[in-house]
């Protein structure tokens, strides 16, 4: 059972796929379509700008289109963290509009207007919305790590999964079919995030 993590010039690549192998994971770090396609589970990282990291997976011939087929058509479990989150909705507002994957309803816009310091950094507790296997031995109120100055405002309600509060909910999660999405960084959250990327090592949707 091989995980890839799609390398597109983001730049928490190798600490993504440390966590993933410290959670049990046989994991490879890949820009080829070809190992997508073959693997069992898919992670798509990110960090920085949504245009970017978009343009970066747009860089490499054939990946949207393996991970059309291998996600969307043969249900193979994905995450995507940070930005790779971002990047599951129709749309992000960062410096122009950007088209996501459009595999979440919504779009990505900015934190602020808020009462608060942008970029939200550091340690946040996490409210479940509903029962997943993801989030499997996580508590209510469990502290995650999270790094963002976008947001997912999201188009349909039933996709979250869970939320954090930063003068205000902000969406720290989602989840549809195969399809599961995380806004803080698992690979910084100590045993939280470990438990999460074991989950979803586990998880037969």
């Amino acid at each position: 059972m091989k995980t890839v993590v799609i390398d597109h010039g983001s730049g928490n690549l190798r600490s993504a796929a440390k966590a993933l192998a410290a959670a049990g994971a046989d994991v490879r770090v890949t820009s080829e379509p070809a190992e997508v396609a073959a693997a069992s589970h898919i992670v798509l990282p990110g960090v920085g700008a949504f245009a970017d990291c978009r343009a970066g997976l747009d860089r490499l011939p054939g990946m949207t289109e393996a991970l059309e087929r291998a996600v969307r058509r043969e249900g193979h479990p994905f995450l995507g963290i940070c930005v790779g989150m971002q990047l599951m909705a129709e749309a992000g507002l960062e410096h122009g509009r950007h088209p996501g994957l459009g595999w979440i309803a919504g779009e990505v816009v900015p934190l602020a207007p808020r009462p608060a310091k942008v970029p939200h950094m550091g340690w946040n507790a996490l409210h479940p919305a509903r029962p997943h296997p993801l989030l499997a031995g996580i508590p209510e109120g469990a502290d995650v790590y999270f790094l963002h100055s976008y947001q997912l405002r999201l188009g349909e309600g039933s996709d979250l999964l869970a939320s954090a509060d930063y003068a205000g909910p902000v969406v720290a999660a989602v989840a549809r079919d195969n399809l599961a999405g995380v806004q803080f960084h698992p690979e910084k959250s100590q045993a939280m995030g470990l438990r999460l990327l074991a989950n979803f090592l586990a998880w037969r949707p």
